[in-house]
């Protein structure tokens, strides 16, 4: 009968004694990678060397002294600090004076670089933060420090050297955080206090530069101007009295002189009389006179409007209207007859010598006023030379004045800027002395490096369970290839259900008892001495690992 190529017969579904019958036909091939599994996962997990982890929690301890009352010189969060810190201490330095001093991880230094060895302690090396549920999850009340390493002693050493390191390094920080925050606000402060140093000598110098033009001074010169003003107003006055007086001790003297040479030619008495009685009009002469000075000197000043001026053309028709009433009072009265006997000649000449005395002190008077008023003129002259000097301050001051602010506004912030540093200078200190006394945040050891007295890995049933059931599997795995590779009939419903003939009884496969049973010893004696060297090795492994670990 020729085959069709390309044809195939599907399988029938199997029921509990097919997989029964595949399993006692493939039993070698499960139960063997089943058995090495196993060996090899006992002889693994008990030669890979223990590993105990070490741990230690350090506390931190809060600022003691009050924050409202002393601030800390160092704002950055405990958390950033402790992955700063264990940066410096994970360092390759630090972690290489580590592993040489406790000798660590002797085998990988003998086949490893020590760049290698240092990434493979930094693995181990564990900072883990313990939050507390009362702060919240960004403060860090407390953290552990934990160490995987072969030998228990050695972890808990090396943790215990790894604690102080932490300590250390964190009082470390603060002072030299709190010893440079100090050091740059003193630094600063020398620099603001040079800045104001140079401003106070620019301000000094533009002071000298312009004394009595600057801005501050303005008032005071207006009214020393004022005052310097009224002075010579004043001697101005003093000149033009000084100068009636002059002007009416001329006029005396005038007649004086005249009535001693009229007494000395010996003119009659109704002569002396009659100049005796012009005296009145005269000195009211003068006096016209002098009013008629003192309206001209003001009004080269003032105008007609301002009320000195008004006030001295009131004297000037006051003293005009006096003057008319002598003349016409001397008018209505008759001159006096004169005695007709002369005078003797005893009180002539005493006459004289006091006409003479008169003379001579109204010159003496008359050159004083003289002396008074060229020291008037001298002390105007003085004074108006001093009008100009504060007339010019006065007109100049808007020219510096924008400078002058500028140059004071300058100064006024290097000196707010010097008083803030010198109180942020003072702070600095108090926190860097604060750090000193151990007064700052701190860390505290809050459980010592424990000794571990179980390994933390490896896991060895678990691992043991992991390995044979993976040989299991994989036992399971080629028996079931195995049999979808097989395609012959195995039993009666194989046949039955191929070839669909009905069957009517069936001949068992003969062979020869002696070679079924020389099969079955070889197979009994290959599982037996499997099993045994299986056994053999795997009580190696765990004496050997309680050998080393003792």
């Amino acid at each position: 009968m020729q085959q069709n190529e390309g044809y195939s017969v599907p399988r029938r579904q199997m029921d509990v004694e097919d997989y029964i019958d595949i399993v006692r036909r493939h039993r070698g091939w499960i139960f063997g990678p089943f058995l090495f599994a196993l060996v090899a996962s006992v002889v693994g997990v008990y030669l890979w060397p223990d590993s105990y982890i070490s741990q230690a929690v350090v506390k931190i301890v809060p600022q003691q002294v009050p924050a409202a009352m002393v601030q800390s010189a160092i704002n950055q969060q405990m958390s950033d600090r402790i992955n700063s810190m264990a940066g410096t201490i994970l360092s390759r330095t630090t972690l290489t004076t580590i592993i040489n001093s406790f000798n660590l991880y002797p085998r990988e230094r003998s086949r490893m670089p020590i760049e290698d060895v240092i990434e493979l302690m930094k693995k181990q090396v564990q900072i883990v933060p313990v939050a507390s549920p009362a702060t919240g999850s960004d403060r860090i009340p407390a953290f552990a420090v934990q160490f995987s390493y072969e030998n228990r002693f050695q972890a808990q050493r090396v943790v215990q050297d790894l604690v102080s390191r932490f300590i250390d390094e964190n009082i470390r920080n603060r002072s030299n955080a709190t010893f440079q925050t100090t050091q740059f606000m003193r630094d600063e402060l020398d620099n603001a206090k040079k800045d104001l140093d140079g401003f106070e000598n620019k301000v000094a110098s533009f002071r000298m530069a312009n004394n009595g033009r600057l801005p501050e001074q303005m008032e005071g010169s207006v009214q020393q101007l004022g005052v310097l003003q009224t002075q010579i107003m004043n001697l101005d006055s003093q000149i033009s009295r000084a100068n009636q007086d002059k002007l009416q001790l001329e006029s005396n003297i005038r007649i004086y002189k005249d009535q001693l040479a009229a007494l000395s030619r010996g003119s009659d008495t109704v002569a002396a009389v009659q100049a005796q009685k012009s005296q009145k009009l005269a000195e009211q002469d003068r006096e016209v006179e002098g009013r008629e000075r003192e309206l001209v000197a003001l009004r080269q000043r003032y105008k007609d409007t301002f009320p000195d001026v008004q006030v001295a053309v009131a004297r000037l028709e006051e003293a005009r209207r006096k003057r008319a009433d002598i003349e016409k009072e001397e008018s209505s009265k008759k001159p006096e007859v004169a005695s007709a006997k002369a005078q003797a000649p005893a009180e002539m000449s005493r006459e004289a010598r006091e006409l003479d005395a008169n003379v001579r002190r109204l010159e003496s008077a008359m050159a004083a006023r003289d002396m008074d008023i060229q020291n008037s003129q001298k002390e105007m002259k003085r004074i108006s030379g001093l009008v100009q000097t504060y007339q010019g301050r006065i007109e100049t001051v808007p020219l510096g004045e924008k400078q002058y602010s500028d140059l004071m506004r300058d100064r006024d912030m290097a000196k707010a800027r010097v008083i803030d540093l010198t109180g942020k200078l003072e702070h600095a200190e108090m926190a860097q002395e604060m750090e000193g006394r151990k007064q700052g945040e701190t860390l505290e050891l809050l459980d010592p490096a424990s000794l571990p007295s179980t390994p933390a890995a490896p896991k060895r049933p678990m691992v043991i369970g992991i390995g044979a059931a993976l040989g299991l599997m994989l036992g399971f795995v080629l028996a079931g290839a195995r049999e979808m590779k097989d395609t012959s009939l195995k039993n009666l419903k194989d046949v039955h259900a191929y070839t669909k003939v009905s069957v009517l009884g069936s001949v068992p496969l003969l062979e020869n008892d002696f070679v079924v049973r020389r099969r079955r010893r070889m197979a009994w004696l290959g599982w037996t001495t499997a099993c045994l060297v299986a056994v053999i090795v795997m009580s190696g492994s765990v004496v050997y690992y309680y050998v080393t670990k003792a």
